[in-house]
């Protein structure tokens, strides 16, 4: 089996955010000759959440999973299409029998790759979940009796929290993304052991924004206090996020950020 090329889109934020994986998708995959799209889509309906119809869409577009964060279940019609939707993952920590599937083996041109998605414990007071760190060693160790090419979302807030599982995944990983904070990091690094890492893969949509959102409505919101319904950003669109090439024995060879507008 030859080496596995994976792209790793940052969090698609808003329909300016699909509308990217809708323009730039395919030219990226034919240049960079792509096995295996991931993207995290936990922004993709509004900023918050992602719900039925943007996921089918992503899907046909070419993103072969979506994973996802603390937004899972922000939209209704997720909770039961994410169990029909091999494609959609939540995170593998949350309660056992939850809606959904936290990992999952995907067959890519005859091709094996094992995505696992885990979301981290600091800042999100609104869940209370199993720890990510024993949770994602446990699944590491039983997928690698099917395969070794393991990608790991972590969906985490603090860099601290994500260099730890850096350390503590590597060599057990192909690679560890971190997502969430929606700024496409400079650290990206292949650490001893073979595992790419990189704090966190940015985001898809509206650059000139925060985290994808219009600027003047969240600068008002600090400004009074006064809560008010965010709108998604829509200037300077651009698709960010990682590729990682992986060799026969599941370590990263290579790892190199992506920025691509519109």
């Amino acid at each position: 089996m030859s080496s596995l090329k994976v792209l790793f889109i940052g969090e698609i934020v808003g329909k300016h955010g699909v509308f990217c994986i809708k323009t730039l998708l395919p030219k990226i995959k034919k240049e960079k000759g792509i096995d295996f799209v991931i993207a995290n889509g936990d922004g993709t309906t509004g900023g918050f959440g992602i719900g039925k119809n943007h996921s089918i869409y992503l899907h046909k577009l070419g993103i072969g999973v979506i994973t996802s964060g603390e937004c899972i279940y922000y939209k209704r019609d997720m909770v039961p299409h994410i169990e029909k939707a091999r494609y959609i993952l939540r995170p593998a920590n949350y309660p056992k029998g939850n809606p959904g599937r936290g990992w999952m083996i995907y067959n890519e041109n005859k091709k094996k790759i094992a995505v696992i998605s885990l979301l981290g414990q600091s800042s999100f007071n609104r869940v209370h979940l199993h720890n990510p760190f024993s949770v994602a060693f446990k699944l590491a160790e039983k997928i690698k009796e099917q395969t070794k090419n393991i990608i790991i979302d972590f969906h985490a807030s603090t860099t601290s929290e994500k260099y730890t599982m850096f350390h503590y995944m590597n060599g057990k990983v192909s690679a560890v993304i971190g997502t969430h904070t929606k700024v496409l990091a400079a650290d990206e690094d292949i650490l001893k052991g073979g595992t790419a890492v990189i704090t966190d893969a940015g985001r898809t949509g509206s650059q000139y924004s925060v985290g994808g959102l219009d600027p003047k409505i969240e600068i008002r919101k600090f400004l009074t206090q006064i809560p008010e319904l965010s709108s998604i950003g829509s200037e300077d669109l651009e698709l960010q996020g990682v590729i990682i090439e992986i060799n026969k024995q599941g370590k990263a060879v290579t790892i190199e950020r992506i920025r691509r507008k519109i």
